[in-house]
């Protein structure tokens, strides 16, 4: 996908797309547990944006990851639709939740594995199918090294603006190169540009997955600067935070060495930086 079509469109579309996220968040989004049924998430999503930064509270050990958390290695049952996508998570201690949109990319996303793995860390990829086709050991490599890969359609479109057979095609293709790479087809489902529909639930939900949106957005896609990245993902750490960075679509050599600063430091800070795990349902 070219840098410069998926600037315009995220341009036109970051106000849209924060509304959604806020009303999400204050409305009938809910928490991710091991009981579906938990209740709706208050207030909005933890801000991003520029601030006065401070200082992370130290802490003289790490939390090491929790087999609870491990991805599912069996595909789960449908799950029900839902009205809005899953905006935070739940887990014991400061659980936090890294993910990365739009590759793999052979430039970028091997940098990211590498320095996940350096820290023992597990993460949650949203790859598109026209990225992935092409990239199928980097999806494999994912997969063994304990992240969740995520569907997030083929080309990267509107899906608001698509027929339903479209939208359908979108994220069924994706599936299908996903489970080719590795054996398993995805269970999560991220929309591009957080642009979500009633069609886009009960699609993702009738092909297995749940809708994962995002709390805090680093913005690295406007690529401002590594410390800037930096700042915007560590003033926004909170218990059950979402980070929504990429691994794709542009330049994202900033968004690489961001990860390198700031994964330390939550580490050292205390948060439990893992992947959610799916119920039955």
């Amino acid at each position: 996908m070219k840098k410069d079509k998926l600037l315009t469109r995220r341009r036109a579309l970051i106000a849209g797309v924060a509304v959604l996220g806020a009303a999400g968040a204050a409305g009938t989004a809910r928490v991710l547990t091991a009981d579906p049924a938990a209740s709706p998430v208050g207030g909005a999503p933890v801000a991003g944006g520029p601030q006065a930064r401070q200082a992370l509270k130290p802490s003289a050990y790490r939390l090491e990851p929790m087999t609870g958390f491990a991805p599912s290695r069996r595909t789960p049952g449908k799950p029900a639709v839902r009205r809005e996508p899953i905006l935070r998570v739940s887990g014991r201690g400061n659980t936090m939740v890294l993910t990365f949109d739009d590759g793999p990319d052979p430039r970028y996303t091997p940098s990211i594995l590498r320095t996940l793995r350096k820290h023992d860390v597990r993460a949650m990829f949203f790859v598109c199918g026209e990225m992935a086709v092409d990239n199928k050991d980097l999806l494999a490599e994912m997969a063994d090294d304990g992240h969740v890969v995520g569907n997030h359609t083929w080309t990267h479109p509107l899906l608001t603006e698509l027929r339903r057979s479209e939208i359908r095609s979108e994220i069924a293709r994706t599936s299908d190169v996903i489970e080719d790479a590795y054996g398993e087809r995805p269970v999560w489902f991220r929309a591009p540009y957080g642009a979500w529909n009633r069609a886009t639930f009960q699609i993702g939900a009738d092909l297995g997955m749940e809708p994962m949106a995002w709390t805090v957005d680093s913005l690295d896609w406007t690529t401002p600067g590594t410390a800037t990245i930096v700042d915007r993902v560590e003033e926004g750490a909170a218990p059950g935070v979402v980070v929504l960075s990429h691994d794709a679509g542009g330049d994202r050599s900033q968004t690489v060495r961001a990860l390198r600063d700031y994964l330390p430091e939550l580490l050292d800070s205390g948060y439990h930086l893992t992947v959610p795990h799916r119920q039955d349902f």
